[in-house]
């Protein structure tokens, strides 16, 4: 499937996604760079971050580059936000879309060194991305648009997986909580919703026949989505013309949670 080119234009615009080079934040990096913004990507993993610059610099109108930047690590997040602006020019979004999950495991038997260390990159290092990036938005004074991504998991039970779903619920709340603290500084705050979805960290569930036949039976669009899924709305939601749309949470999951 090949990322659909959005409508929106985001020539000039800087967007920085954090786990953008692979699964979900892929996909919103291919609908930002194929709207015209200069996208920059940060990641973990070097080998993978090669490629999707790589992959972006084949779709891209305007500048790509790629970070390595472990979003766990306060003092990488606030230098690789210096290093956005130093090198791109300004910021004008941010995706905080960086985040790990966690093999099943029943909760009695969770351990308190596996709470932490995923909460460790999807709670600590969403905090740390966004207070980075409402700090250099707020002190440009053109505002600007912050996205998170969250998961369904925040919203149904989600069994053996209860860390997982808590740091994603944590997204929901603190995204809320900043549409309204950084409206007056005109910085739009909204949230995607990812169902089931195709990526390197979903596999060990695809490879699970009886699973994967369930939950495609109960999503009526009978499949699971995939990264390309999320290119429009990415660019969508970082667009600066909509300066009244701030504090949604838009769910991408082929009515799953609606069945």
């Amino acid at each position: 499937m090949v990322a659909p080119s959005p409508v929106t234009d985001l020539s000039g615009r800087v967007v920085v996604i954090t786990g953008g080079n692979g699964g979900i934040g892929l996909g919103i990096a291919k609908g930002c760079v194929l709207a015209g913004a200069d996208v920059m990507i940060w990641g973990r993993n070097t080998d993978k971050l090669a490629a999707a610059e790589r992959e972006l610099i084949s779709l891209a109108k305007g500048r790509v580059l790629a970070q390595h930047i472990d979003v766990s690590s306060e003092e990488q997040v606030d230098s690789g936000m210096t290093d956005v602006i130093g090198s791109l020019g300004r910021l004008d979004a941010v995706v905080a879309n960086a985040g790990v999950s966690a093999q099943p495991i029943p909760f009695i038997e969770q351990t308190t060194e596996q709470w932490h260390a995923l909460q460790a990159v999807n709670a600590d290092g969403l905090f740390f991305t966004l207070r980075a990036a409402a700090r250099s938005l707020i002190q440009q004074g053109e505002g600007g648009a912050l996205v998170g991504v969250s998961s369904t998991s925040a919203i149904h039970g989600a069994p053996m997986a209860q860390s997982y779903a808590a740091s994603k619920a944590g997204v929901l709340a603190i995204m809320r909580g900043l549409a309204v603290e950084l409206a007056r500084h005109n910085i739009r705050c909204n949230t995607i919703v990812p169902g089931w979805t195709e990526t390197e960290m979903t596999e060990p569930g695809r490879r699970n026949a009886k699973f994967l036949a369930a939950t495609t039976s109960r999503t009526p669009i009978r499949r699971w989505g995939v990264p390309d899924d999320f290119a429009a709305i990415g660019a969508y939601l970082v667009d600066p013309t909509l300066m009244y749309h701030t504090g949604d949470e838009i769910v991408l999951d082929g009515g799953y949670t609606r069945f």
